[in-house]
């Protein structure tokens, strides 16, 4: 079976018109190796981040982005159970994910259940596995607690909003003001993150301090989500934001946070504070994929009860992944921008 997949490439650090389109014949799936036909690939914080070339890790110059994807497999390499040829799986790509075909490894894929529109799934992948191992694997929020979510509106934060809801647990959430009603129905209490005021604000609704703060910002505004902390309270760093279009060394606000946070954390006090990383522990690759496809599971058991409703921002063809990019970049859209296969 031969197969030429339609791909973007990141050419380097352009605009988002400067995106690449090309057509490259893929080889039969090695062994243990799957061909999967996309069905729906996101646009998220860490391409915005590749496009400037300040996101760790990120591969050299040029290369395809896309960083999760939801697909069928077509076809199946020597080892790999031919049963899994037309069913529908969930796989974290972190690069490559942006392209009609991908050759992936059989272990890395999750499957989906059955009904689940790829599309919706593809919202809380790498958003759900992180919003869920956030809330629930350090922070620990107990049920009747108060969080803060930095970002309500946006994937990750969305996703925050209702994982804590079906927790009992109750959320302040920023946000734009135009974003303020979708926070609402999410069953959070929105706060507008352009008011000057916006931590005085929080703390009239949390007078005691809130149990967790969930900062993908970073920067100056860190260590004020520490102080809205109650006495046991957790603050979860997941981003620098902030910085997102300083020159000089990429990697400078995370090490800030990691610095401050390790110093929070280790001082003599109750409170805890943790910087999150997705890939932490990938190196361990059979623990991590397990670790992985277990929360992806929860999370996508959730969404298919229906306590995870998907916010999608919007859809765009494969080939219009540069105005995809565009508007995920203006920061005037809420959940996430969804990329699904051209038209034939």
């Amino acid at each position: 079976m031969t197969v030429t997949a339609l791909e973007i490439v990141l050419p380097g650090k352009v605009a988002p018109d400067g995106l690449r389109t090309r057509a490259r014949p893929l080889p039969e799936p090695a062994p243990g190796q799957v061909l999967v036909r996309m069905e729906a690939t996101g646009v998220s914080f860490a391409e915005q981040q590749m496009r400037l070339g300040r996101y760790y890790d990120q591969p050299a110059f040029p290369f395809v982005p896309g960083y999760d994807v939801v697909g069928t497999v077509v076809g199946t390499g020597p080892g790999v159970d031919a049963a899994m040829s037309g069913r529908r799986y969930a796989a974290v790509t972190k690069t490559g994910g942006w392209a009609s075909h991908l050759l992936m490894d059989a272990a890395d894929l999750v499957p989906v259940p059955d009904g689940c529109d790829p599309v919706a799934v593809e919202t809380v992948l790498v958003n759900g596995i992180t919003a869920w191992q956030m809330l629930h694997g350090l922070a620990k929020v107990p049920r009747g607690g108060t969080i803060v979510v930095l970002g309500a509106s946006g994937g990750v934060g969305s996703t925050l909003l209702q994982l804590a809801r079906h927790a009992g647990i109750s959320v302040i959430g920023t946000a734009a003001e135009r974003h303020h009603g979708m926070v609402r129905e999410l069953g959070a209490t929105p706060v507008d993150y352009r008011d000057p005021g916006m931590f005085d604000t929080i703390r009239r609704l949390a007078p005691d301090g809130v149990h967790a703060v969930f900062d993908h910002v970073g920067g100056p505004g860190l260590k004020r989500s520490w102080q809205m902390l109650r006495r046991d309270g957790t603050l979860v760093s997941y981003g620098a934001a902030s910085a997102k279009n300083d020159d000089g060394n990429a990697q400078l606000p995370f090490i800030t946070a990691y610095a401050r946070v390790k110093q929070w954390h280790y001082s003599p006090n109750p409170r805890s504070a943790y910087l999150y990383s997705f890939w932490d522990g990938s190196r361990r690759k059979d623990e991590f994929r397990e670790r992985l496809a277990r929360d992806l599971t929860e999370v996508l058991r959730l969404l298919a009860d229906g306590a995870l409703v998907p916010q999608i921002a919007a859809r765009f063809p494969l080939s219009e992944a540069a105005d995809a990019l565009t508007l995920a970049e203006s920061r005037t859209v809420a959940g996430k921008v969804v990329l699904v296969p051209d038209a034939n």
